[in-house]
């Protein structure tokens, strides 16, 4: 496994209080894989320019934490995370919910590529990548919970992850300022939808979910 020592270790006590603070169980040894993966991220972010986050205190709460916050809300096993990028959230939430099965998705070859790797390395064997766009993605069977981070606006979301929702599925997206114009334009007769406010601890600005449950 990456080294989490290569982390100062405030960032290791930063974490565990961020931890509680969002209500969170998460063991030791989870959080040491956490840190393994900021550590990593790190690393191959000197050369590919993976996040503008570069401060590995600051993907403390930008990464860790606010993929964390969305855990209360999601819902079945089989998870699938559109956009991933670095693996945000997918890798966190992965680490923490060993029992679920997550699949990462993006276009993006470099940072799939980090992904595999970061997977590898950590050791998870309840988390794949795939480097497609979600236009493309043509998987063998659903997902009970799609969620997507800075990835579209809802309508567009809407439009490219609906028919991967399996009956009854939710999509959750973290959105920035609460998306009252989204919202109106996404065209949700017949769904379930709920904002959600998030708090995420050393997080400045604002911070909400969307859950959207289709009724199908």
């Amino acid at each position: 496994m990456v080294n989490e020592r290569e982390i100062d270790p405030v960032c290791g006590q930063s974490l565990d209080a961020g931890i509680r603070e969002l209500g969170l169980d998460v063991p030791p040894e989870q959080q040491e894989r956490l840190l393994a993966y900021v550590a990593l991220l790190h690393r191959w972010n000197r050369a590919f320019n993976l996040t503008a986050v570069r401060d590995p205190a600051e993907m403390i709460p930008r990464h860790l934490l606010d993929s964390l916050a969305v855990s209360p809300y999601l819902r079945g096993d089989a998870i699938l995370d559109v956009g991933t990028g670095p693996g945000l959230p997918g890798i966190p939430l992965a680490i923490t919910q060993p029992r679920r099965r997550f699949t990462l998705l993006d276009s993006n070859g470099k940072k799939i590529r980090f992904v595999r790797q970061a997977l590898m390395e950590l050791g998870l064997k309840n988390a794949q990548a795939e480097q497609v766009r979600v236009e493309a993605y043509d998987p063998a069977q659903g997902f009970e919970t799609i969620v997507t981070r800075a990835f579209a606006s809802l309508p567009d979301i809407l439009k490219a992850t609906r028919r991967l929702l399996l009956p009854g599925g939710r999509l959750l997206a973290l959105k920035g300022r609460r998306p009252e114009e989204e919202l109106a334009a996404a065209g949700l007769e017949g769904a379930a939808v709920r904002v959600v406010s998030l708090r995420i601890p050393r997080l400045a600005g604002e911070r909400h979910a969307v859950l959207i449950d289709l009724r199908r």
